[in-house]
């Protein structure tokens, strides 16, 4: 036990100490500073230059009258067709749309432009559709013109099974922390579980390899190796919660209330570094059983995709756990011991996952961990000192059925 406490001790500050690490962990809390910096400062330094841009219109139903200024657009009438194009084509306008007299039955509005464009931009749209609105509401109250300018504002409250409000609200606000706490997790994970197939594979390659199993067993090596980088990436999650919350309170004076509304539950946070913990832990053993097996570092960078891949499949259904967090298909990758990390985190921004779902996640992956850990250990054990040459898996295999 005191030689796998000293494998964790050197494993934790040989890593902290890298500056690689130093800089990766304190890289998202400065440039989520700086951003925040920037945001305030470059504003203020810009002067902007404001022109006004005339559009022309043609009215051929004269209900429409008026010159319109919004949004630095400015709504100019001309008599004719024919005037307008004059004045597009000598570029006194950007463009000039024409209201045909059968507008009121088709809604129809014809515009012109010499620029080449997929649609227009949504400044025109909507100085264009508050004229329009401004015309047929006349003689209405203010507030009335005003609602059917923006007639629809919905406030959605989520409702538990037995009617009363949900812990769990969801919308923006909810699901931006799990997204970028999800990113975070995986680079976390990756990285602590690179340095150890780096570790192990250099070691091997530099022979220190046969010094340290003269002194403890291979059990006792993979262990020590798991955990003190394990411990190392948990500071690093750490660092990167307590700085989230300590920016997000900074930037909720630049960014308003979508930022200062975000908060990081109490289960959010313990589930977060409980799915680190047991991700870090499945691919750690897995670079593990990577490295013992392969004679180079490329070879077992190379090898290491087919286990990173998995990882990185709920990225490619982002949108389909977003708008279905309670889809079969989302369930599934909550069950699947690769995917369950970054879908979890996700869903738990969306929706509360039931515990039994929470339950059965956690216990495949810590049967997955175990079962990986042992043949590892195996895999430790038989090629760990092997050079030179990676060994097929129908030698792996056999050498499993005789140990």
């Amino acid at each position: 036990m005191n030689k796998t406490m000293l494998l964790i001790r050197h494993e934790f500050l040989t890593v902290v100490r890298r500056k690689a690490f130093i800089i990766l962990t304190l890289a998202f809390p400065v440039v989520a500073l700086l951003g925040i910096l920037a945001a305030q400062v470059i504003p203020k330094m810009i002067t902007p230059t404001v022109t006004i841009e005339k559009i022309g219109y043609v009215d051929n139903t004269g209900m429409f009258s008026g010159s319109v200024t919004e949004d630095q657009l400015q709504l100019v009438p001309y008599n004719s067709e024919d005037t307008a194009k004059t004045a597009l084509v000598n570029k006194d306008i950007t463009d000039y749309f024409v209201i045909p007299s059968n507008y009121l039955a088709t809604g129809l509005v014809q515009r012109y432009t010499l620029k080449n464009e997929i649609t227009p931009s949504s400044a025109t749209q909507t100085v264009i559709r508050d004229f329009l609105l401004n015309n047929l509401l006349k003689g209405n109250d203010a507030a009335v013109v005003n609602r059917a300018k923006s007639p629809l504002n919905i406030a959605s409250t989520t409702l538990n099974s037995t009617g009363a409000v949900a812990a769990r609200q969801g919308g923006f606000a909810a699901l931006i922390l799990p997204y970028i706490f999800s990113i975070l997790l995986m680079l976390a994970i990756f990285t602590s579980s690179g340095y150890l197939l780096q570790g192990l594979v250099e070691e091997k390659e530099n022979r220190v390899m046969e010094i340290l199993l003269s002194s403890v067993s291979p059990r006792q090596l993979l262990a020590g190796k798991v955990i003190g980088l394990g411990a190392a990436g948990l500071v690093q999650i750490v660092v990167w919660l307590i700085s989230t919350n300590f920016i997000m309170k900074i930037a909720s004076s630049s960014f308003g209330n979508v930022i200062g509304s975000l908060q990081v539950p109490p289960d959010f946070l313990i589930l977060g570094i409980v799915y680190f913990i047991l991700g870090y832990l499945l691919m750690a053993v897995l670079m593990a059983a990577v490295g013992s097996v392969s004679p180079t570092a490329r070879e077992g960078q190379q090898m290491s995709a087919f286990f990173i891949i998995p990882v990185i499949i709920p990225i490619y259904f982002m949108g389909l756990i977003m708008e279905h967090p309670e889809n079969i298909a989302v369930k599934i990758l909550t069950f699947i011991p690769f995917t369950a990390p970054l879908t979890v985190i996700v869903r738990l921004g969306l929706s509360e996952i039931p515990i039994w779902e929470l339950g059965l996640s956690i216990l495949i992956l810590i049967l997955t961990i175990w079962g990986c850990f042992v043949l590892a250990t195996k895999l430790f054990r038989t090629y760990l000192l092997m050079y030179g040459k990676r060994p097929d898996l129908k030698a792996i295999i056999q050498s499993f059925r005789e140990s």
